[in-house]
């Protein structure tokens, strides 16, 4: 893979019972961080890996159905802690973003696509069929929130299934999203529908974008699986366990690879950092 800069960052929050995301975890509650990435690609210039939360999802979730949402999942995002907001902080024009690629269409991960009018959004074909079928008023039930999801969407994507596909040994056919090497989306289904995960190398290590396919690092370092409560809400079980496989595979035979789940703070503190710095990671 070739080399990129990049950023790790989050932009709000919802808690989590720790037992719910890990079987046999403590009954209280832990912080779920909404990550995002901001990726400094040579030729394709800044491009966002998820948008974190906004705080349009509290007007997303004002009346029923949807208010059920926020009533099982409680968020936290104010206007300064928004992915536009930091970036503004940093120099960076909302406008100036041209890429952004979607792991899956949970409110945590597209909450402020809406704040970047020039970009082309990312996703697979399974993710997004999903969210086309998906009835507005039932959306809620698959953690879809179709409010925060600008009009022109589907005029603006982009299919990584339609990229340069990659055979890559234990993670399989992947897609290069620009043909360079740079960015590499890989199949990681289960949790949600068509999620992906990315690659992406910079010049001091290598990293391993998983999304939700797991909550926490004892997931795939010690094969403990989220509680049996929560399969309900995810798309497929069978393939959230196929897709940790891959993850667990990956991260035996590529131990420099840095494994970074969304929502694990064990991970992504040491990693994220008050301020955007790209050469930080």
């Amino acid at each position: 893979m070739n080399n990129s800069k990049m950023y790790l960052g989050y932009a709000g929050y919802c808690l989590s019972k720790e037992h719910h995301a890990i079987s046999g975890g403590r009954k209280k509650d832990i912080v779920f961080n909404a990550l995002w990435g901001l990726i400094e690609h040579p030729n394709e210039g800044y491009i966002l890996y998820d948008t974190g939360y906004s705080k349009r999802f509290y007007k997303a979730t004002k009346h029923y159905p949807d208010k059920i949402y926020a009533q099982i999942t409680k968020v936290f995002i104010t206007a300064n802690e928004e992915v536009q907001a930091q970036l503004k902080a940093a120099g960076i024009a909302s406008e100036s973003i041209k890429h952004i690629v979607i792991s899956h269409f949970h409110a945590d991960h597209i909450g402020g696509l809406k704040d970047f009018p020039n970009a082309t959004f990312h996703a697979s074909q399974e993710a997004v069929e999903q969210f086309n079928k998906i009835p507005k008023i039932l959306g809620f039930t698959k953690g879809i929130l179709k409010e925060l999801v600008p009009d022109n969407f589907m005029e603006r994507i982009s299919l990584v299934n339609d990229k340069t596909k990659v055979k890559l040994p234990i993670l399989g056919e992947c897609f290069d999203v620009f043909g360079d090497g740079h960015l590499i989306t890989v199949p990681l289904t289960g949790h949600a529908a068509g999620q992906i995960g990315l690659l992406v190398a910079t010049a001091k290590r290598s990293y391993f974008l998983i999304a939700d396919s797991c909550w926490l690092q004892e997931s795939y370092k010690k094969g403990v699986l989220p509680s049996s409560m929560v399969r309900l809400f995810f798309y497929s079980w069978k393939q959230f366990k196929s897709s940790l496989k891959k993850i667990t595979d990956y991260h035996l035979n590529h131990p420099e690879t840095i494994i970074v789940p969304t929502h694990c703070e064990k991970t992504t503190n040491p990693l994220v950092q008050s301020k955007i710095n790209m050469n930080d990671l």
